[in-house]
């Protein structure tokens, strides 16, 4: 890329998309959390485009010591306003940011499709930010999920793993499938140690939030489709790897 992003402009809601929907926040953070729960280490935590701080709030109880990287000073002022001094926030890009340590864990969810180069960020993941007992939490939107599918069978996308104009104004640079997250993962030297989706969904996100008003989806609905999610990853709303330094 040759030409300076705005990263203030990248998460203001377009005429096409939302850059988060209740969805995410209601559905999707804390069946993350509940797929990240097994795998987590005791320490320190390092969040990698924590946004304005929705997830990271649902990680406070798993360590005391948080660190956020996010490279939207908009967003880490609202951040700020919800978390006060109970995280360290640092303003700068991947590719640029001076941490002071190591961390046992790290989470990066629905940020490496953003990146303009996804391996560099996630070799210094792997080289300069994970410890050796380290866990690396990654987690992208599918580009399989039966929703987008959906939306190519309906001539509203291409192909499967098309970057559309709304999502390109959000600084969407592509759009991963498990068996390109695991390459660009290997790539840059990281071991990957398990796989999965999250959540089964065969909805576009407006269209969940437009349910989720109403009581046709039932607590124990919203279980199966996470539950069955583990059964078909790549027919979930989000993939799902777990990495250890390599």
């Amino acid at each position: 890329m040759t030409t300076a992003r705005d990263f203030n402009k990248e998460i203001i809601d377009n005429s096409g998309r939302s850059y988060f929907y209740g969805f995410d926040y209601d559905v999707m953070h804390p069946y993350m959390i509940q797929s990240f729960e097994p795998f987590l280490r005791n320490g320190n935590l390092l969040e990698l485009g924590s946004f304005k701080g929705e997830l990271t709030k649902r990680l406070l109880p798993y360590s005391e010591d948080i660190t956020c990287v996010e490279a939207s000073d908009v967003a880490i002022s609202e951040a700020r306003q919800k978390l006060g001094d109970k995280v360290t926030f640092v303003n700068a890009l991947f590719e640029q940011a001076k941490l002071p340590t190591r961390y046992d864990n790290i989470v990066m969810t629905h940020v490496l499709e953003h990146l303009d180069d996804p391996v560099l960020v996630l070799k210094r993941i792997n080289d300069e930010w994970l410890s050796d007992k380290g866990r690396f939490f990654l987690v992208c939107p599918n580009a399989n999920a039966p929703s987008r599918q959906i939306a190519v069978k309906m001539g509203l996308i291409s192909h499967n793993a098309a970057v559309t104009p709304a999502e390109a104004e959000h600084g969407h640079r592509c759009t991963y499938s498990l068996d390109t997250l695991e390459r660009d993962a290997v790539a840059a030297g990281l071991k990957v140690v398990h796989r999965s989706g999250i959540f089964f969904k065969a909805l576009a996100n407006f269209q969940w939030d437009r349910l989720l008003q109403t009581d046709i989806i039932s607590p124990a609905y919203l279980d199966g489709c996470y539950k069955l999610g583990q059964q078909y990853p790549d027919l979930c709303s989000s993939i799902f790897l777990v990495c250890e330094k390599g």
